[in-house]
């Protein structure tokens, strides 16, 4: 049986993840490492129960992996950031 781990770790609460969220149906999130971008979009799927259109990765200097989750057009990125108390 495979371990599991956490593949979402935070979600970026910066003035560029609620600008993307506005402007681009975005929102920015910490994840694992080492999680692949279908590992994150499942992830994305089972905990917040949505349609996920785009992921984007990025590592950032610190050693962060970012994820810019692009949710389909009937998920408001809005709705998701209000659940989780960004807003």
């Amino acid at each position: 049986m495979k371990a599991t781990r956490q593949i979402i770790k935070r979600p970026s609460a910066t003035e560029k993840s609620i600008r993307l969220m506005e402007s681009q149906n975005t929102l920015i999130f910490v994840v694992d490492l080492k999680a692949s971008k279908e590992e994150i979009k499942q992830a994305f799927k089972e905990t917040f129960k949505v349609n996920v259109a785009k992921i984007r990765t990025h590592i950032t200097p610190q050693g962060e992996k970012k994820a810019y989750v692009t949710f389909a057009a009937e998920t408001p990125a809005i709705d998701i950031a209000t659940q989780l108390g960004l807003i």
